[in-house]
């Protein structure tokens, strides 16, 4: 973006990025460098598109040229523009909390299901991180009740900035501590959790802008993957009203796994629901 004379076009720039984002072997190379120049232009990504033969100043590519350096060092682009779409919301990520990925908007989706018929169902997100499982079912549940537990003070801090930015802070308790403590007396109808499942000695092997950027504390599931699983079943056992359902997030390959696991402990699971790869992500279950 620098060197001899060049028409920097909107075109022009995405042409240039995708291209280069691509030969560092950055996935989606082309929807990477729209999400970045949008954010640096400050208009939304779909101008981009009505923009394509508008020049570039020099303000606009310096913003853009560092985004470009940021993301080709290792830094995700969510943190880079300091947010990330999830259900059609967008939310303010950091450092303090998993970057919300499109794979956990099934868990969403299932929720809703459950509640059909049952409208104001005590929900409890448990590692609510951003906030986005939490805040995304209250946006679509208006007569739920949601609290959203999280062991991170920073992540709770975002979680209820992202609640109040969305106009849904007083849908959601928000409440700091471990698991499902935090509950007290409170008996849910239906838990959720993206919970830690990546085994830990896989952590090493992850992408840069997970690994470097992303708090360990929400991917590490300890050796197997499944050592906050269990808890979690396990508490969900006492915790969950009469004729409740725990619902939660695992990695590809978890399965089996998950099954056999929550068949130890006394569980039925329900369904287990694919991702667009096709893998098994979301557990439905509940106590025998």
């Amino acid at each position: 973006m620098s060197g001899a004379p060049v028409s920097w076009t909107v075109a022009r720039l995405l042409e240039w990025t995708t291209g280069h984002f691509s030969s560092k072997g950055i996935e989606s190379a082309r929807l990477e460098a729209e999400v970045l120049l949008s954010a640096a232009l400050g208009v939304r990504r779909i101008d981009l598109y009505v923009r394509h033969d508008q020049m570039v100043d020099e303000a606009g590519r310096g913003r853009f040229r560092e985004m470009v350096r940021k993301r080709q060092d290792g830094a995700p682009t969510a943190h880079i523009v300091g947010k990330k779409e999830f259900y059609s919301l967008d939310f303010a990520v950091t450092g303090a909390t998993l970057i919300p990925r499109p794979d956990t908007e099934l868990l969403v989706d299932e929720a809703i299901k459950i509640a059909k018929g049952q409208p104001e169902l005590l929900i409890a997100d448990i590692g609510t991180g951003s906030g986005c499982v939490a805040l995304a079912i209250a946006s679509r549940l208006p007569k739920a009740k949601l609290v959203a537990i999280d062991i991170s003070p920073e992540a709770l801090t975002v979680a209820r900035e992202n609640a109040a930015r969305l106009n849904l802070a007083g849908r959601v308790e928000f409440r700091l501590g471990d698991l499902l403590t935090p509950l007290g007396d409170m008996r849910p109808d239906l838990i959720v959790s993206n919970p830690p499942y990546i085994p830990s000695q896989d952590i090493a092997s992850l992408e840069a802008g997970v690994r470097d950027h992303e708090p360990r504390l929400a991917l590490d599931g300890g050796a197997d993957g499944f050592r906050i699983i269990e808890r979690l079943a396990l508490g969900a056992q006492g915790a969950l009203a009469p004729g409740g359902t725990l619902a939660f997030e695992i990695g590809a390959g978890q399965e089996a796994g998950a099954r056999q696991l929550l068949e130890r402990l006394g569980f039925v699971v329900e369904k287990v629901l694919k991702d667009a790869g096709g893998h098994p992500r979301v557990v439905r279950c509940k106590p025998c």
